[in-house]
């Protein structure tokens, strides 16, 4: 069997679900995403069964996430292979912000694997990114494991919380983006302020955001997938 050196990554706000939950599965499963970086997963009242069912019918499995994580949550692929896994909490506030971490596999490729969802005030924004690259280093460990995250950056890519990630990682539409790049909203996008970045170790080969009928309907925002290479980790 061939080793995969595509990764396929997506990043989708679902808005805890309260749309057509039917639309954000069928979205999921045609975008057939290696990993799916849910934010504002359901985080109340039985979202642990709510979490279950949206990865069962999307085809998914739960790696990680959810209330813990302040509403973000890890889903993957069957062929993915979770290793270990970690929330991180952002803020003096419990609940307020957080991300969700796992470090997983593919084809024999580890890579570790971050869901976040930045809050709406610019300056927390801006603190939050820089704990949360600070906590990351602290929560893995391991500087050679290559990191991609996914995210609700709740800016436009000009902001100052983009630009710390971008000091760190790569934007996947910035470096390899097709067609119109604004994510919300779902049915008359303006702006981009969701993203995925990647380890400046690997290459993005091709970044879009999704439309259609069912992303009209499923949530406010549209989704956004990027496919990175891991077949040549530079290091």
């Amino acid at each position: 069997m061939s080793r995969p050196t595509t990764l396929r990554v997506l990043s989708y706000n679902v808005r805890s679900l309260r749309d057509d939950k039917a639309a954000v599965s069928r979205v999921l499963r045609t975008a057939d995403a290696h990993i799916v970086c849910i934010q504002e997963a359901p985080r109340y009242l039985r979202w642990r069964g709510k979490a279950a069912a949206l990865a069962r019918h999307s085809d998914l499995i739960v790696a990680t996430g959810g209330r813990p994580a302040a509403g973000n949550l890890l889903l993957c692929h069957l062929t993915v292979k979770v290793h270990r896994t970690a929330v991180i909490r952002l803020g003096a506030r419990y609940g307020k912000c957080g991300a969700a971490v796992a470090v997983c596999s593919l084809g024999g490729q580890r890579f570790v694997a971050v869901g976040t969802r930045l809050g709406p005030r610019a300056g927390e924004r801006l603190r939050h990114a820089h704990e949360l690259l600070a906590r990351l280093h602290e929560v893995i460990r391991d500087d050679s494991l290559p990191v991609v995250l996914g995210g609700d950056i709740n800016e436009l890519p000009s902001g100052q919380a983009f630009a710390v990630f971008g000091s760190r990682l790569r934007d996947t539409f910035a470096v390899s983006g097709t067609g119109p790049g604004e994510t919300f909203s779902a049915t008359d996008p303006t702006r981009r302020i969701d993203a995925i970045f990647a380890d400046r170790r690997l290459q993005p080969l091709r970044c879009r955001v999704l439309d259609g009928p069912d992303v009209a309907i499923a949530s406010d925002h549209r989704p956004v997938v990027a496919e990175i290479d891991f077949g040549n980790l530079r290091q």
